[in-house]
């Protein structure tokens, strides 16, 4: 029996059989999807038992759905799947304390956003992001003179030894 997202119980982890239950399918196919898509890749605990998270049923879900429905080889999912989250479909929310996923919904199948979403206002005292930004120019600075240096160490060692094999 195969439930909607949004039907997924609001709880933190989920075992194996009941991630089979909401996807429909059984343990070993789970298992065999976790060695071909490392997008799900559940946690384990200590005694090595799988420890589903929300994500990871809704991964399983679009797996399923991309190769029972869609008719997709293992293959084309994973490709399918690799877009999708380069093309922005797998985007990570800033959860406040004490949130749980009722407070969200689902973005599950969800289309994505008409309007690309606005940068944060900068803080008020940039004076912290000013120094970030100096160290960063100072180590960028330090790396692009070690890297010229090294490529000026190799043009000499490559002269070297064509004057050696020269001669």
């Amino acid at each position: 029996m195969q439930q909607d997202a949004s039907e997924i119980p609001d709880k933190l982890f989920f075992k194996i059989g009941e991630v089979c239950d909401i996807v429909g399918v059984q343990a070993h196919v789970l298992r065999y999807w976790e060695t071909e898509f490392p997008m799900l890749q559940p946690q384990k605990n200590p005694s090595g038992q799988r420890n589903y998270r929300r994500r990871d049923v809704e991964m399983a879900m679009r797996i399923k759905q991309l190769l029972y429905e869609e008719g997709f080889t293992i293959a084309g999912a994973k490709r399918k799947l690799s877009s999708e989250s380069r093309g922005g479909a797998a985007r990570l929310k800033i959860v406040p304390p004490g949130a749980t996923a009722s407070d969200f919904g689902s973005d599950f199948g969800a289309p994505p956003p008409t309007e690309p979403p606005q940068p944060p206002n900068p803080p008020s005292s940039s004076r912290l992001s000013r120094d970030t930004l100096k160290r960063l120019r100072l180590m960028a600075e330090d790396l692009l003179t070690t890297l010229n240096r090294d490529v000026t160490t190799a043009k000499v060692q490559t002269g070297q030894l064509e004057s050696q094999l020269e001669h």
